[in-house]
This record gives structure tokens, C-alpha cells and sequence, in this order.
């Protein structure tokens, strides 16, 4: 049987463009196989971000400073050899909630009145320790009772406050604690009558402890708008 030319023709062609046909087909298939490894590979490289951004943080959060566990530990020693067994046994009592939050708490938020309730803790220790020096001023807006915060976030500033400023000084101690809610924002603020910054620069106060720089980083893994900042306070202390 012999073939027509149409026929023969459209044989030739179909030899021709069929390989070409394939060969498109396949260079698309294997385009597409490479922008979907390209896209698993971002994936999987901001998961591995992540979880080390979430590794960095837990670390930060269980960060504590062995400064304050030191005097708390002296305290404790004093109160026993001064046989002043109810001051001892309260800060006992505090130190335990202290360390009980500490060591338990995993989450990367939690309510502001959760870290409130912590902090107090570690004041009823310093009340205990510096006694009628001390004077403590904690204002709370119940409208930001379950705003949730970074762990550890007040009680480090708190800590600071002693830490730099009012260890240091003889002398009457002031300490005024606040957190309000204003424009969906929390503004948290804490005010001390200690020795003051001087003319140490935000930048110097940075480099010189621990305490800042670890907020400051925690603040940053977790929010795209947040700011730290010290100053010089009004009655001469920091802010």
C-alpha cells in the first residue's frame, strides 16, 4: 500500500517535532522540579531560623543572674545566725516562688499578671533585706492584666534597678514600678532614687552588663515594633 504525500508529509513532521516536543516537555517538568526544591529548601531554611531564633530565646529566658541568688543566700545565713526565724521562713517563702517560676516557665509570652505576681516575689526579698530604707510603689492597669509579655521582662529591670543603682546608695531607697496599656501598647516603667547612670550613654550601659542587652534581643526576636530605653530619673536615679 503505497502512502500519500499528505500522509508521508505529516509523517516527517510528526518525526521531526515529536523529540522536540519532548524535549520541552521534559526541560518544564524539571523547571518545575527545581522551583519546587528551591521552594522546599526556603522552607526549610526558615525553619531552621526559627528554631534556632526559639533556641536563642529559651537560653535568654533561663539566663539568671547569680548576683542576686548570692545576697539572697547571704540574707538567708544572717537572718539564721540573728535567729530571726519569721523573716527567714518569708524569705524562704519568696525565694521558693522565685524559683519555682524560674525553672518552670517554658512559654514565650505570658500574662503581664503572671510576671507581676513574680516580681513581687523578688521584692519581698529586697524588702526584707534593706527593711525601712526601702520604699516600693507598684501601679498595674487591671486593662493589661493578660497582656501577654516576655517572661522575666519587669523582674530584670527590677533587678537592674538594685543591681546598679540602689545597692549602691546609703540612705533612703525608692522604688516605683508601672504598666499600663495605651494604644494596644504596653509601657512598662521603672524608676529608681539609686546612684544614676552619670554620663553613660545607652550604648555604654549596653556593653557594660547583661541585663539590657538580653531584653533588648528577646524584644527583638519577638516584635516587630519595641524599644528600650534609659535615662537619667527625676530624683536623680534612672528610668
Amino acid at each position: 500500500m503505497l502512502l500519500s504525500y499528505n500522509t508521508f508529509s505529516i509523517f516527517v513532521i510528526l518525526a521531526i517535532f515529536a523529540p522536540l516536543a519532548g524535549t520541552i516537555a521534559l526541560l518544564i517538568v524539571l523547571a518545575f522540579e527545581k522551583q519546587i526544591d528551591g521552594l522546599t529548601f526556603q522552607k526549610q531554611h526558615i525553619q531552621m531560623e526559627k528554631e534556632l531564633q526559639e533556641s536563642e530565646y529559651m537560653q535568654l529566658n533561663q539566663q539568671i543572674q547569680p548576683h542576686f541568688l548570692f545576697n539572697t543566700m547571704n540574707l538567708m545565713l544572717g537572718l539564721a545566725r540573728l535567729d530571726r526565724k519569721e523573716k527567714l521562713i518569708q524569705v524562704m517563702e519568696a525565694f521558693s516562688h522565685y524559683l519555682k517560676f524560674k525553672y518552670q516557665v517554658r512559654e514565650h509570652l505570658i500574662p503581664l499578671k503572671k510576671e507581676w505576681a513574680y516580681t513581687q516575689s523578688y521584692i519581698h526579698i529586697q524588702k526584707i533585706r534593706f527593711e525601712n530604707r526601702l520604699t516600693v510603689e507598684m501601679k498595674l492597669n487591671p486593662e493589661a492584666d493578660q497582656v501577654l509579655v516576655p517572661p522575666y521582662l519587669i523582674q530584670t529591670l527590677v533587678e537592674n534597678a538594685f543591681k546598679h543603682g540602689l545597692e549602691k546608695k546609703p540612705g533612703d531607697l525608692f522604688l516605683q514600678l508601672q504598666a499600663d496599656l495605651i494604644n494596644d501598647q504596653v509601657t512598662i516603667i521603672v524608676t529608681d532614687n539609686g546612684i544614676g547612670i552619670g554620663d553613660l550613654s545607652k550604648r555604654d550601659l549596653f556593653q557594660k552588663g547583661h541585663g539590657l542587652p538580653n531584653i533588648h534581643r528577646r524584644l527583638k526576636l519577638l516584635y516587630d515594633q519595641s524599644s528600650l530605653d534609659i535615662k537619667k530619673g527625676g530624683s536623680g536615679g534612672t528610668k
